[in-house]
């Protein structure tokens, strides 16, 4: 079967001066349609460079990344953009949404970009909207909505464009915990329902919620498994004492 993402020995060098860093050395990873993986690891572990490299915003030194079985490791920008906008929803920390438009304006962005007609991304919008709650609140403006409201409006921008990969970066980072809690759960219920979702996190408490960890330290992966399983909650323990 044909994984959904696949990284083959994948480097990110990047030369500080005289000094290589290696930001990613050497990691493979394969990820299936369906599945809810946590990529998590403390500040310089590597996981913002992996989460550029899964969602096309940067490429690797060496290595090669296939993305629905294309290779996307040597793209320039311009069919990156391309593969970004078909296949890959983004949730940020910050919730990125402009002010001045409605929620579903906001949701509907997107999708004008990529020349989907107006009929048709009203549609897609409503029903983005009312997969995460907020169908009554199309009306609004971002400022009239709570944070995790607001944070459930990204999550409808990125359902918009049927994304074969919903990649979240720090989604419950602005949140406070409860309403980070509340967004997670919303994550959980588009993994249910079918969707692919790759979550990057430095929070152990948050990664648990997947299904799946992959942790990173020094730009390699030290741990991938089941996110239930005891050893990967050794492997945060043993990393949080070493960063003490």
């Amino acid at each position: 079967m044909e994984h959904l993402i696949e990284l083959r020995n994948i480097y990110k060098i990047y030369q500080m001066g005289s000094e290589e860093v290696h930001a990613l050395d050497g990691i493979s990873l394969t990820i299936d349609q369906g599945e809810f993986v946590a990529i998590v690891g403390q500040s310089g572990s590597g996981k913002s460079t992996a989460m550029n490299i899964i969602g096309c915003l940067d490429v690797p030194t060496s290595g090669t990344y296939h993305l629905g079985g294309v290779d996307v490791s040597t793209m320039h920008d311009d069919q990156q953009a391309e593969i970004r906008n078909k296949m890959l929803g983004f949730i940020f920390q910050q919730y990125n949404l402009i002010p001045k438009l409605t929620v579903q304006e906001n949701v509907e962005l997107p999708l004008l970009y990529a020349g989907i007609s107006a009929e048709e991304r009203r549609e897609r919008a409503i029903h983005s909207l009312e997969r995460v709650g907020l169908q009554d609140k199309r009306k609004n403006l971002p400022s009239q909505l709570s944070g995790g409201q607001q944070q459930r409006v990204s999550i409808a921008r990125a359902l918009a464009g049927n994304p074969s990969l919903i990649l979240a970066d720090e989604p419950t980072g602005a949140l406070d915990s409860r309403t980070g809690r509340e967004v997670l759960g919303f994550l959980q219920k588009l993994n249910q329902e079918g969707d692919t979702v790759v979550l990057i996190t430095h929070d152990n408490s948050i990664a648990v919620k997947a299904k799946r960890i992959v942790r990173l330290q020094d730009g390699r992966i030290i741990y991938d498994g089941d996110a239930q399983d005891p050893q990967a909650v050794v492997q945060a323990r043993e990393e949080e004492e070493a960063e003490a």
